[in-house]
């Protein structure tokens, strides 16, 4: 099977991490593989913070729950406390990947992530696409948190991915063949 359609294939989202330190050279090519996305009219409307500082991302995981924990619907609060209680699965990295806002702009950045997510995959890393990143982001620490990260004028968040080593793996989703319709 061809290399790209093998790890399509066999890509799984990691919910379980050992924290380690990932190289600088898995990370740059982690990047790297985001960079090239395609985009509408080729605007790369993105931006994209790569954050390995592992105390903020403890930090944000922490406020991510408590925005959780405080929420009127306590039921990702509950699945999130099942999975072991950290919203970040003890990801020693995060790539935060911010949208200007522009009409494709959400769609180019989900096509980013999942370029990285690949990436991520095809260097032996665990990853998982992360929306609940926006959580610490947007709650009362918000502000701090994007300060610290240097979010850049014009761009909100858009998703996150989460990657590292894995401290265990699981099998790719099946294939749910009845939510395709051919025409011919």
């Amino acid at each position: 099977m061809n290399e790209t359609l093998k790890a399509i294939a066999d890509r799984y989202s990691c919910r379980d991490f050992t924290g380690e330190p990932v190289s600088d050279e898995k990370i740059n090519a982690v990047v790297s593989a985001a960079l090239a996305s395609p985009s509408a009219v080729n605007r790369q409307p993105w931006h994209l913070i790569m954050v390995t500082d592992k105390s903020l991302i403890d930090e944000m995981d922490a406020a991510g729950m408590e925005t959780l924990a405080n929420s009127e619907d306590k039921s990702g609060f509950e699945r999130m406390k099942a999975r072991g209680g950290k919203l970040f699965y003890n990801a020693p990295c995060m790539l935060v990947i911010l949208s200007d806002g522009s009409a494709y702009g959400m769609m180019d950045c989900g096509i980013l992530c999942e370029n990285a997510a690949l990436a991520a995959h095809a260097t032996g890393l665990g990853n998982v696409i992360c929306g609940m990143a926006g959580l610490p982001l947007s709650g009362e620490s918000g502000d701090k948190f994007k300060s610290r990260m240097k979010f850049p004028d014009g761009f909100t968040f858009a998703v996150a991915l989460l990657f590292g080593e894995a401290r265990s793996g699981k099998e790719p989703h099946e294939l749910d063949w009845k939510k395709v319709t051919y025409v011919k």
